[in-house]
């Protein structure tokens, strides 16, 4: 009987990764990575996951609770956090949680967990942003850990290649998730989720990177809302 792809998901609480979840559920076995909460133990019990605690802002604790893993098939990058300010207003300790958490934490975790990936010839994927391909005013810290998820993306791709270990980034316009609901507060803008790209949409996305033929490695992959009906 062949052995169901074990998945592990970081964010999995928040709108893109618990959609993914459900997306998975059916075929995989899901590593649910959160910092604990009601909002996590639910998703688990309904989808028969396994909870993995995590603080993504001290990547130095991850490798104790990573280290009764046996087996990693894929990794899906999903947790992130965003705070709007300009360059002159944003202190450094915004600058030093924001990359601890979008940039530090998945370059740790994927480094633990790379024996696993390699002997299942996995798959890493990296949920970045559009604010990782350009940059605007009032999104500099954001977008500066994206740039740099994303410089880590292309090397990890390159150096895992000959280990079988296939990267994609993921690159969603305005999604509609709580994260959104918050950005668009900071802009002074009404949340309008009807407006943004669907989290199943982005889900489907990762789920068809991860189910792509072996001989396809898929690197970039950008979701944008499209036309409304």
């Amino acid at each position: 009987m062949t052995q169901r792809p074990l998945t592990l998901i970081t964010g999995a609480a928040g709108g893109i990764g618990s959609a993914l979840a459900r997306t998975l559920a059916p075929t995989h076995d899901l590593l649910l990575a959160g910092r604990g909460g009601p909002a996590l133990d639910a998703l688990c019990a309904e989808l028969q996951a396994q909870p993995l605690l995590l603080d993504l802002t001290r990547p130095e604790t991850f490798a104790a609770p990573l280290s009764g893993i046996p087996r990693v098939t894929n990794l899906i990058h999903s947790a992130a956090v965003v705070e709007l300010g300009t360059v002159a207003d944003q202190p450094h300790d915004v600058w030093t949680h924001t990359l601890a958490v979008n940039t530090v934490a998945p370059a740790e975790l994927t480094r633990l967990l790379l024996p696993q990936l390699r002997a299942e010839r996995g798959t890493v994927v990296f949920v970045n942003s559009t604010a990782g391909l350009r940059a605007n005013a009032g999104w500099a810290s954001y977008a500066a850990s994206k740039f740099a998820l994303k410089a880590l993306a292309d090397a990890l791709r390159d150096e895992e290649a000959e280990h079988g270990v296939r990267v994609t980034s993921i690159y969603p316009g305005r999604t509609a998730t709580p994260m959104q609901a918050k950005v668009r507060a900071q802009e002074g803008a009404d949340y309008t989720p009807e407006a943004f790209v669907d989290p199943q949409t982005v889900a489907a996305t990762i789920a068809f990177a991860l189910q792509a033929p072996r001989d396809a490695t898929l690197p970039d992959l950008s979701v944008r809302p499209g036309p409304r009906p």
